[in-house]
């Protein structure tokens, strides 16, 4: 699993919430994980503790190890 990178101010960021406030800037972003083929948003999947990505678009189970985690400003993309 690749770094993830705090947009506005290069600090690192924790991928394994949805929505996480940077340490060192506090600004709220939003982490969505994308399919590394098809780079479709992945559905979480939660259960006994172990987290899993299933790709509805490709309709298969994706692998955390190449999940590719990106950080959008929290609210950003929201229709009202």
């Amino acid at each position: 699993m690749s770094t993830l990178i705090c947009p506005a101010c290069s600090a690192e960021l924790d991928s394994r919430s949805p929505e996480i406030r940077c340490g060192q800037c506090q600004a709220h972003y939003r982490i969505r994980a994308q399919c590394p083929t098809c780079q479709q948003e992945l559905e979480r999947l939660k259960a006994c503790g172990a987290v899993d990505y299933f790709c509805n678009h490709c309709n298969s189970l994706v692998s955390k190890r190449t999940v590719i985690f990106e950080a959008t400003p929290a609210g950003a993309g929201v229709r009202q």
